[in-house]
């Protein structure tokens, strides 16, 4: 079902913030042009109205009149030649502020008494009027310029336009304005609507698939047909789901590998305390069976432990007790336990210390011994098939460096970068938790050295451990 498009959350906030802005200005540009179309138009005819008026009081004043009839006379004269009537009024004004003569008759004998009028007629100014007019409640612009006899002011000529085509052209001219801007917003709309379209139903999909995730569906990836930041999200929405994948997967493995090895121990520590308990076994095989308790113990103490750093290493409480720590003497020590015991298997061990004698270093002895014993264990359980193991400590330069090499069928190759990781086991058969190595890896991490493990030339497995002599 086709996903229902609405305006909410992420399409909101980006439709507000990206579009606010661009309301704002053009609101701004749609106010200041209706500002400066308005006052292109009045002042252009504010400009127009005085500049005819002068010339044309100029003009009347050059005349030689020698009465007040002979300039009524002439004022009707030049009234009823005005060529311009058919959208200006001319008005001749007396001196009391009336209207004796108009091209509109119909406005003979009113006052206006509008401001042009009075400083005209007090002040001798041509000034402007535009608002309404007294007589028609019209809203009119006009300009009127003093009229001189003899030195002085006896009247007015004045000229009226109405406002309304003025007015009509601005308002279409703001109209027009106002559906460019409603357009090009319309256009930002959409465009934004798309853009932000693009980016929300990947996002969509990629949260519906992280729910998933989260809900338990490990490993299912999101088809990514984007190759921007969108596809880059996806991919690592992917790979978080695959590794996610594989580690509920390698988990899994190792609690049902870790029930597996504690249910052996445990069940022949009971089947042999059961018979002990009995009380009828041979001296023999009351021997063997404590010793197999024993054996058993120690292992369920060695995955015990091996569990408890894996704890401290998750929640980052794995810590060293650093002191100056003998490497040589703690390794050698590690050597002859394991040399009596694996003996008894049938497995030698062989231990070459070069004729060195190394100095100690500052390091956690116990963590230090911790993997060599873990080490010389996956030597035997993994490569005891050799019936030979040998170890070696020497001092290169700055470091002291350990190796113990099993003769073993060794590590299939495609296993190799995984034999470190955290539960791994791969295709062994052996009894552990998969965890040793991580931890040892991890604690001759903290020392900063380097703890490798790589086939040997010839047959088996090799572990490497190089620990810097200055910490």
């Amino acid at each position: 079902m086709k996903k229902e498009i609405r305006i909410k959350g992420l399409r909101k906030r980006w439709l507000i913030n990206s579009l606010g802005p661009i309301v704002m200005v053009a609101l701004l540009c749609i106010a200041v042009f209706s500002v400066s179309i308005a006052n292109y138009y009045y002042t252009g005819m504010r400009t127009g109205l005085e500049s005819k008026a002068k010339e044309a009081a100029n003009a009347f004043n050059t005349y030689s009149m020698n009465s007040y009839n002979e300039y009524i006379q002439m004022a009707r004269s030049y009234t009823e030649s005005f060529q311009d009537k058919d959208y200006l009024e001319l008005q001749f004004i007396d001196s009391n502020g009336r209207i004796e003569v108009s091209t509109y008759g119909v406005t003979a004998g009113l006052m206006p008494s509008t401001p042009d009028i009075t400083a005209a007629l007090t002040e001798g100014e041509i000034e402007p009027y535009m608002g309404e007019d007294p007589a028609t409640g019209q809203t009119i612009m006009s300009v009127s310029a003093p009229l001189e006899f003899d030195g002085r002011v006896v009247g007015a000529m004045r000229y009226v336009t109405a406002m309304d085509l003025a007015n009509r052209q601005i308002l279409i001219s703001i109209l027009i304005a106002v559906l460019v801007g409603v357009a090009a917003l319309t256009m930002v709309y959409f465009s934004n609507l798309v853009l932000i379209t693009n980016v929300v139903e990947p996002v969509a999909e990629v949260t519906a698939t992280a729910k998933r995730i989260s809900g338990g569906s490990y490993g299912i990836q999101v088809e990514n047909k984007y190759r921007d930041e969108i596809g880059e999200l996806i991919d690592s929405i992917n790979d978080m789901s695959t590794k996610i994948g594989q580690s509920e997967k390698v988990k899994s493995e190792f609690i049902s590998s870790v029930s597996h090895e504690l249910r052996t121990p445990l069940t022949a520590i009971n089947g042999w305390g059961e018979t002990l308990l009995a009380g009828d076994s041979s001296p023999e095989e009351l021997r063997k069976g404590i010793g197999i308790i024993l054996k058993e113990s120690r292992r369920l103490t060695s995955m015990v432990e091996e569990l408890l750093d894996f704890s401290r290493m998750e929640d980052g409480r794995f810590t060293l007790h650093v002191e100056q720590a003998d490497v040589q003497a703690e390794f050698e020590d590690t050597i002859y336990t394991y040399r009596a015991l694996l003996r008894q298997d049938g497995i030698e061990l062989r231990y070459d210390d070069g004729g060195q004698i190394i100095e100690p270093i500052a390091g956690d002895s116990e963590r230090l011994k911790q993997v060599f014993c873990n080490v010389l264990d996956n030597a035997a359980k993994h490569g005891g098939a050799g019936e030979r193991i040998d170890a070696a400590i020497r001092q290169e330069n700055d470091t002291i460096v350990l190796t113990v090499r099993d003769y073993g069928p060794g590590i299939p190759e495609e296993e190799l970068p995984y034999v470190k990781q955290k539960f791994y086991k791969g295709s062994s058969k052996a009894r552990g938790s998969g965890i040793g190595l991580a931890v040892c890896d991890e604690i001759i991490h903290l020392h900063n050295g380097e703890f490798d493990i790589n086939n040997a030339v010839g047959g088996g497995t090799i572990v490497t451990i190089v620990l810097p002599m200055a910490q």
